[in-house]
């Protein structure tokens, strides 16, 4: 297929044009703080799976609202002391899944939880949480979910959850709180960079091939959905454009990567026609910590580099936190 965005050079010279909101920072600690004081418990039961060299527990954690979001969380079973603890967040339409299906975090010495995604689960992977809010009129998916209204829109419930996951496993004995990593794909990475973002207790971000940033370039450069949702809505609310963006800036994976000071690996794909390499890079740049790579996946599309990432991370990961 031919490249559908910028290559080099031109993809070096890219640069984002998103703004950040003068009360960015106060309306995610506003969110944060509230959604804290909803209050909620937290369980964590043993899980029944044949599985023999981890330990697996069925989470149920407080999230936006106070409202229960599952996840699993795998540990290895022959632990010792506390263990770095990271959290990935799940692409576009899935769910948290089984929890035999990715098992190289907890083999390879880390505390790991998959957390849930509230009101999706049923693309390409199970989930167990509903979104029970309601919103405004909306195009189907979640992208224009609430579009209207930054209070509503769906995105601040999910990166909300996102940060209430790390909440609800910190203090536990087997979390080593100063070895906090956060990771996903597409729709998980652009969560993951919102987390890293407004959470000063992530060391490490991963995001891979990440979804949510950018938005005014995604939504008019990506081939496929889910940006297109945005296109329809905005197609037959022709006089909603303004607003539409002025909610989003609140939720660019751009405005929250000039926000973290975590070390970043990214990975992009330059035949990503999902998510455009010109808006990867874009959050790319914009991210505030010094400690930051990239890795290109020239001829891969939104897969991105896959298993080869995998091994990328465990080995990045594993130099920074010593495991």
């Amino acid at each position: 297929m031919p490249f559908p965005d910028l290559v080099h050079p031109a993809l070096d010279l890219y640069e984002s044009a998103v703004d950040l909101p003068d009360d960015f920072v106060a309306f995610w600690d506003a969110t944060l703080t509230q959604a804290r004081q909803a209050g909620g418990a937290v369980e964590i039961v043993p899980a029944q799976t044949t599985l023999k060299l981890v330990e697996v527990f069925d989470v149920s954690f407080p999230g936006f609202g106070g409202h229960p979001v599952k996840g699993w969380l795998v540990l290895p079973k022959d632990r010792q002391g506390r263990l770095p603890l990271i959290a990935q967040y799940v692409g576009y339409g899935g769910g948290r899944g089984f929890p035999h299906e990715l098992l190289h975090w907890a083999a390879s010495g880390f505390a790991y939880f998959r957390m849930d995604t509230r009101g999706q689960g049923s693309g390409w992977s199970t989930g167990a949480t509903p979104d029970p809010v309601g919103s405004t009129s909306q195009i189907p998916g979640v992208m224009t979910k609430g579009i209207l209204n930054r209070e509503d829109y769906y995105y601040r419930r999910l990166f909300t959850d996102g940060v209430r996951a790390i909440d609800a496993l910190i203090g536990h004995d087997f979390v080593d709180a100063d070895r906090i990593a956060v990771c996903g794909g597409s729709q998980g990475g652009g969560i993951a960079l919102a987390v890293a973002g407004i959470d000063a207790r992530v060391k490490a971000v991963m995001p891979d091939v990440p979804f949510l940033c950018d938005f005014p370039r995604a939504v008019r450069v990506a081939g496929r959905d889910p940006y297109g949702e945005i296109v329809r809505f905005l197609a037959q609310h022709r006089d909603k454009t303004d607003k539409v963006f002025e909610t989003l800036r609140y939720f660019d994976g751009v405005n929250f990567a000039r926000q973290s000071q975590a070390a970043a690996l990214f990975s992009v794909a330059l035949m990503d026609d999902i998510c455009p390499p010109s808006t990867v890079y874009g959050a790319y740049k914009a991210f505030a910590g010094t400690d930051k790579s990239i890795i290109e996946y020239e001829f891969n599309n939104h897969e991105g580099g896959g298993p080869f990432q995998d091994r990328q991370q465990m080995a990045w990961l594993t130099e920074r936190f010593g495991v």
